[in-house]
């Protein structure tokens, strides 16, 4: 069975930090990888991070210095620590599971939560 719930987001003011959490069943973890993606409104769905499930890690360049993703394979959960929050920042955030092939991740079909909102202002 496919499920996956994010959780953790919320309404914070710039230069704060939340935690995301992603739990996902065993067929959504057991894939190459897990990822954070984010949608903004009015704009495409951007890949923000992703790791392997050897814990290898990938960010994109809005995240680099920021945010830290993680996973903790015995609850089947998958982290995005995000500090020093922007108001760019603002948008639905996802988890999902999907695949590696040279180095590029990609997003298996399905495989989606509903999103968590995060919200930065002041």
């Amino acid at each position: 069975q496919v499920s996956v719930v994010e959780s953790g987001g919320g309404l914070v003011e710039p230069g704060g930090s939340l935690r995301l959490s992603c739990v996902a069943s065993e067929i959504v973890f057991a894939r190459d990888a897990m990822a954070w993606h984010r949608q903004a409104p009015g704009k495409e769905l951007e890949l923000i991070a992703h790791i392997s499930s050897g814990g290898d890690t990938n960010y994109a360049d809005s995240a680099k210095g920021r945010f830290t993703i993680s996973r903790d394979a015995a609850k089947k959960t998958v982290y995005l620590q995000m500090n020093n929050l922007k108001p760019e920042d603002t948008a639905l955030y996802y988890c999902n599971g999907g695949d590696i092939g040279d180095g590029v991740y990609y997003p298996a079909a399905g495989y989606w939560g509903q999103g968590t909102q995060v919200t930065v202002s002041a």
